[in-house]
């Protein structure tokens, strides 16, 4: 009789076990992924609406994202393009890549992303040409890893409608605080631009809102330095020369 115990057998079984659960793990893999790709898409979206302070909670996400259309713009032009299909378009991955990005100088990239994309997303309610909102993908180092949000600002192009980061590595309690709801309700109402150049950006303490230039300064997060600077130069830099800003220059002059 064989020896149910023998090395041989053991190893038989085992690796039987093996073959029949990477089976398993690969089926369910590959039967999932539209889900998983359908839940990436829904987050997506209720982050871009979150951020614009249009989100409603208990109504379907793809009713309310229908108002919001989706454009490419040339980002070394600032003007729209069809160079690419805005929907299938991987703005992160192209940054990564030499043939569709350019590396930025150091005294540049005050955000820290190493290298621009040479198209970016933007997201509009109403009409393109004239937007009653416009989003903007920003992204930038904090203090352990890149964020990744987004920016709304009113038709003007100059107004904060809101901001919200989806993605980042921030420490909770300190720089985690970007997605506390007390501080992104300071956002709102905040102004870009002064003199044409980008004014906005996080302070130490509290804003005094008695002064003129409280306009463009919001409440740094507490005890974390160094993601506050982070998130003014990456703001800064997505909404400066080197980032969205010709294309909303462009689009206010309506030479988008």
């Amino acid at each position: 009789m064989a020896n149910n115990d023998s090395t041989k057998k053991t190893l038989l079984v085992a690796f039987s076990l093996c073959v029949v659960c990477s089976v398993i793990v690969s089926t369910a893999a590959v039967l999932l992924k539209p889900l998983q790709d359908a839940n990436v898409e829904q987050d997506k979206k209720r982050n871009i609406l979150g951020a614009a302070g249009m989100l409603v909670e208990g109504v379907d996400i793809d009713t309310q994202f229908s108002q919001i259309s989706l454009k490419l713009v040339d980002l070394r032009t600032g003007q729209f393009s069809d160079a690419k299909d805005a929907d299938s378009y991987d703005q992160v991955k192209a940054a990564r890549e030499a043939s569709s990005s350019d590396a930025l100088d150091s005294q540049v990239d005050t955000a820290k992303v190493g290298r621009r994309e040479h198209y970016g997303l933007v997201y509009l309610v109403g009409d393109a040409s004239n937007p009653e909102v416009i989003i903007l993908p920003i992204r930038g180092a904090g203090l352990w890893g890149p964020l990744y949000g987004f920016i709304a600002l009113e038709g003007d192009g100059n107004t904060v409608a809101g901001l919200g980061f989806y993605e980042h590595k921030e420490t909770p309690g300190l720089g985690g605080e970007v997605d506390n709801p007390r501080w992104k309700a300071l956002w709102p109402g905040k102004q870009v631009y002064r003199d044409d150049r980008v004014a906005l950006h996080l302070i130490k303490g509290a804003v005094d809102r008695s002064r003129p230039d409280a306009v463009y300064e919001v409440d740094g997060l507490s005890g974390a330095t160094l993601t506050s600077r982070g998130v003014s130069n990456l703001v800064q830099f997505w909404l400066g020369e080197n980032g969205y800003g010709p294309f909303l220059a462009n689009l206010k002059a309506g030479e988008a």
